[in-house]
Parts: C-alpha cells; sequence; structure tokens
C-alpha cells in the first residue's frame, strides 16, 4: 500500500473514532466514556506499526510503554474527580488535568530512559 495512502487511512480512522465518541457524548456519556476507556487507540497504534514496520521488538517496546503510560495517563482525571469539592472552573480543572499529565510523562520517561 502507498505511504501515502496508508497515512490517509490511518488519520481518517483515527479521527472517526474520536468524531463518533464525542458526539456519542453528548447522547450518552456514560456509554461514550466507556468505549474511550477501551484501548482502541493503542490496539490502531500496535497494528499500524507493525503494518508498516514489520518489527515485533519495536511492537513490544511499544506495547510495554503503553501498558505503563495507560496508569499514569489516568492522571490527568484526579482534579475533574476532585472538583466536586474544589469547585474549579473548566479551563482551571482542565490546566490542573495537563498539568498532572505532564508530571506522568515526566515519570513514565524515567521509568523508560536508557539504563
Amino acid at each position: 500500500m502507498n505511504e501515502t495512502v496508508f497515512f490517509a487511512f490511518k488519520v481518517i480512522t483515527s479521527a472517526l473514532i474520536i468524531t463518533g465518541a464525542s458526539w456519542l457524548s453528548g447522547k450518552k456519556p456514560i456509554l461514550a466514556g466507556f468505549l474511550i476507556a477501551l484501548p482502541l487507540m493503542s490496539i490502531l497504534a500496535i497494528l499500524f506499526s507493525y503494518l508498516q514496520y514489520r518489527d515485533m521488538h519495536k511492537v513490544n517496546q511499544f506495547a510495554g510503554a503503553i501498558f505503563a503510560a495507560v496508569p499514569l495517563s489516568l492522571c490527568f482525571f484526579i482534579p475533574f474527580l476532585l472538583n466536586r469539592w474544589l469547585k474549579m472552573n473548566f479551563v482551571m480543572t482542565f490546566g490542573a488535568g495537563l498539568l498532572f499529565l505532564a508530571a506522568a510523562y515526566f515519570i513514565h520517561s524515567w521509568i523508560f530512559q536508557p539504563k
């Protein structure tokens, strides 16, 4: 498959999933949340990575990094969960979530730094 066509396929597939989930969040937020919690993007990224590079060693490393990042990425949601008591506006809550996520990224980088 042509690299440009493959790239376009990846972009369109990812965009449709994200767009569909954000649309669904207005109709059925609990179902949308469950669907987004599924590792759909990880599944697609692992599949696309293998199809593009055919390197199982890299795919295994990629999957391991995702596995470690999943619990760390949940740090983004902490301010939203605490907002019941903190009563911050959306911008502050979202910003705090991004700061927590940045801290989680540095922890992830530290875990996976070359030894």
